[in-house]
């Protein structure tokens, strides 16, 4: 789980993560303004209030004072004099609203699918990750759908947040002033992502404060109550000087590798597609059922005759996860995987099935037993 220890503020005497747009400026502005104003007639109408109340107190038992005369001029000034500050509040905030609402021609387009629970920014082509990169000074269009409940975007660092519904498009935009930097080595991400995998360990955005390509990052996390695993709703911005390095990037993860085997590929994309957030790869149950070992054996399903865990099985879920509901223990998954159809090439469907494999693959031990058990047949000799 990755934590909002990314936004690190400017000062210690900020209330706000770090400023990193061009809306974070005003944004700060009126919030600060309008907390000087309230500070500035808090303070006078408390001193005002215990004062008062100790100047005019009564022992106990005494009659109060009958107090019937008013000031008409003073209640006018103090009851329309605030209201022009009032005028002045709406201005900057209608401004900054409005702004935050106009998406200039030409941005750069990222669609974003929030699902239970996990991000995937899809950058055309296939190309689907869950971290948003962006380039600085360019603004960036957020086209964003929901496949199951309402989600909310929220970029602190960028001062922006938006809900996504289900059912229908959002738009939010914004442009990032401040570049990510790379603060690690490709040697040092890959000693690693080494360790990392000999201990079937995820990458700790939390402890390194850097991606696995290397680059310090903004927070993005979900801000709206979506079950029981929103906590875990949280991915990160990267932030790049140019376009070129921005589409070197999409390149990379654009499809597998020639040298990289589908199992390791699959890996990357139970880590990337938001797998690991419903499925756990060390038995343990989750909002689905567990990776491990449970390829080749037979699972119970919802309204139908057991079925084994095959390649066709896996393909079917990933695509149709309705179709077929998996119980375990007698108690029935909740079905709401969503589907991944359109969004996984074949490839990648592959790479899955080839990683879930890797885990344990039960008919392989079959066959291994079959084969023994033949073996240690006795033979007769006549």
């Amino acid at each position: 789980m990755m934590s909002l220890l990314g936004d690190y503020t400017s000062s210690k005497l900020s209330v706000f993560p770090k400023s990193a747009s061009s809306f974070s400026g005003e944004s700060d502005w009126v919030f600060h303004f309008i907390s000087i104003v309230c500070v500035v007639f808090f303070i006078p109408i408390g001193v005002a209030l215990f004062g008062f109340a100790w100047k005019y107190r009564k022992a106990k038992g005494e009659p109060a004072d009958s107090q019937t005369d008013h000031n008409t001029t003073l209640e006018l000034v103090w009851s329309i004099g605030p209201s022009f500050l009032l005028v002045v509040m709406f201005y900057f905030g209608a401004r900054g609203f409005l702004d935050m609402r106009s998406i200039p021609e030409g941005a750069y387009n990222v669609g974003v699918d929030a699902y239970k629970w996990g991000w995937g920014m899809n950058y055309g082509n296939g190309v689907i990750h869950p971290e948003l990169h962006v380039v600085a000074g360019e603004p960036t269009k957020l086209t964003m759908t929901s496949k199951d409940v309402i989600h909310s975007l929220y970029i602190p660092a960028f001062r922006v947040k938006k809900d996504i519904v289900p059912g229908r498009f959002n738009y939010l935009w914004f442009k990032a002033m401040e570049p990510s930097e790379k603060v690690m080595s490709d040697e040092e991400l890959n000693q690693l992502a080494a360790k990392d995998k000999e201990e079937n360990l995820s990458w700790d955005y939390d402890a390194r404060q850097c991606t696995p390509d290397g680059y310090t990052f903004y927070d993005l996390y979900c801000a709206e109550y979506c079950g029981t695993n929103h906590s875990e709703m949280q991915t990160v911005v990267v932030v790049h000087e140019t376009q070129a390095e921005l589409e070197a990037w999409i390149k990379k993860y654009s499809s597998r590798g020639p040298d990289e085997s589908p199992a390791a590929y699959g890996a990357k994309l139970y880590e990337r597609r938001g797998c690991k957030s419903c499925h756990s790869i060390d038995g343990t149950r989750m909002v689905g059922p567990s990776y491990q070992g449970s390829f080749g054996t037979m699972r119970e399903i919802v309204g139908g005759d057991p079925v084994k865990v095959d390649e066709n099985y896996i393909r079917e879920s990933i695509l149709n996860p309705k179709a077929k509901v998996a119980i375990q223990q007698g108690v029935a998954y909740q079905p709401v995987m969503p589907s991944y159809k359109g969004q996984l090439s074949d490839d990648d469907i592959y790479s899955l099935i080839e990683f879930i494999k890797s885990l344990g693959d039960a008919s392989v031990a079959e066959q291994t037993d079959d084969a023994a058990a033949e073996d240690a047949e006795p033979v007769s000799v006549e």
